[in-house]
């Protein structure tokens, strides 16, 4: 890819946009040489974003995933655009807790419907 001097070069003129919903998107070159799209003017502190959703950039220009554990209280990070998009589906961020909900609603479903007389098996 090459080096970057100030900041990575834009395929337009202009600030990208979400080829899925249309906003506007910072996209920033990444360590392994690829590119993410991050919500703009959007720096919550680390903490609250799971590990593998945080990143901060270098001082290079370029973003890293940054999943050190507990963060820094005062560490702010950027958020992926995808987790923010509302034409995405949002993704599984804990899959332990997507299958609790999945159960709590087949329980919630199971409860909701009425009671069945089992037959006097006699």
């Amino acid at each position: 890819m090459g080096d970057y001097q100030d900041e990575p070069p834009r395929l337009r003129a202009g600030q990208p946009h979400c080829p899925h919903c249309g906003l506007p998107v910072d996209r920033m070159a990444t360590d392994e040489h690829d590119w993410v799209l991050l919500e703009p003017d959007m720096a919550p502190l680390a903490h609250v974003v799971p590990p593998q959703h945080r990143w901060i950039t270098r001082s290079d220009g370029r973003v890293t995933v940054y999943a050190v554990c507990p963060p820094d209280p005062a560490q702010r990070c950027r958020v992926e655009h995808r987790l923010a998009c509302a034409a995405q589906p949002l993704p599984d961020l804990w899959p332990w807790l997507t299958t609790l909900r999945a159960e709590n609603g087949r329980r919630a479903r199971r409860r909701a419907e009425p009671a069945q007389d089992w037959p006097d098996a006699g």
